[in-house]
């Protein structure tokens, strides 16, 4: 099979979103959603100052989009409009549908370090799917399989498939896959991507080599074309730890405002009268805790 080529390397940028939160930008907007497709942003957040990240995110609405929030260290508390409420934990992660429409709130929690660390996806739904009944997916980082290959290369499978193993969150909107890999000093990641389909790495530490010979680092982003079936890996003097990204082009028109993602301008100032209503809420999330 064809090992795919990179299409671009990029860097994000530092923002404050929230009620003050700083984080790290990777991607995010429609400039950019065309050739990220299905995926809309992406967050790397976390500080060893409390004052960095303690404000959170207070009550907020989304609509048509998944959100999926993956704690590497400390706890973000969350909460929603339906009572529903929990904490995410290190090495944990939530996959929330918020569909037709949701508010929660993700508070971070200060440890006795102070440190906290993580990511945050978003995740578009298919035109049919946007107004589809909200869900948490909850997955406890005990739960997630990890493989180790015969190079030594290490990787956490959450959704998708390495090997034979395959990971909890299935039966998805949208056909994706998220990995978190581990790479030894000097060696190959080889992973069969579906063909067509996007697939994205980002540098969480180290420096590689992309599809042979493009070079990123840490807190780039590595987009590689949709044709061929295969992504090539290799890390070069230290150990390389990234998040491997896959998924389903959608090809739909997309309207952004904000929390809300939609398809016509028609439906975010659908969303907004929702709102001014009190109306956008339309039925209680579903819970799963994934094993």
């Amino acid at each position: 099979m064809k090992i795919r080529d990179v299409v671009q390397v990029i860097t994000g940028h530092y923002t404050i979103d929230g009620a003050g939160v700083k984080l790290y930008r990777v991607f995010g907007g429609p400039r950019i959603a065309e050739i990220t497709d299905p995926f809309l942003l992406l967050d790397h957040f976390g500080s060893k100052n409390p004052l960095d990240y303690i404000a959170g995110f207070p009550w907020h609405p989304h609509r048509g989009i998944e959100t999926v929030t993956y704690m590497l260290k400390g706890r973000v508390k969350h909460g929603d409009s339906t009572g529903i409420s929990g904490v995410i934990e290190s090495g944990d992660i939530q996959w929330m549908t918020a569909g037709g429409g949701i508010f929660h709130e993700e508070m971070p929690q200060v440890d006795a370090d102070g440190e906290l660390w993580g990511f945050q996806l978003w995740v578009n739904l298919p035109a049919k799917k946007k107004m589809t009944r909200p869900k948490y997916r909850n997955l406890k980082g005990k739960h997630i399989p990890e493989i180790t290959l015969d190079n030594s290369v290490k990787v956490k499978v959450v959704a998708g498939q390495v090997g034979d193993i395959q990971g909890p969150i299935r039966d998805l909107a949208v056909d994706t896959e998220y990995l978190e890999v581990m790479i030894p000093p000097e060696t190959s990641f080889i992973h069969t991507v579906k063909e067509g389909y996007t697939a994205l790495a980002y540098i969480i530490e180290g420096e590689g080599l992309f599809d042979e010979v493009t070079k990123a680092k840490e807190k780039e982003l590595v987009i590689f074309n949709r044709e061929g079936g295969l992504v090539s890996i290799k890390a070069i003097d230290k150990p390389l730890r990234l998040l491997f990204l896959s998924g389903m082009p959608l090809g739909e028109p997309i309207a952004w405002y904000g929390p809300i993602v939609m398809n016509y301008d028609y439906e975010i100032l659908e969303a907004l009268e929702d709102l001014r209503k009190g109306t956008f809420t339309k039925i209680q999330a579903d819970v799963e805790d994934v094993e």
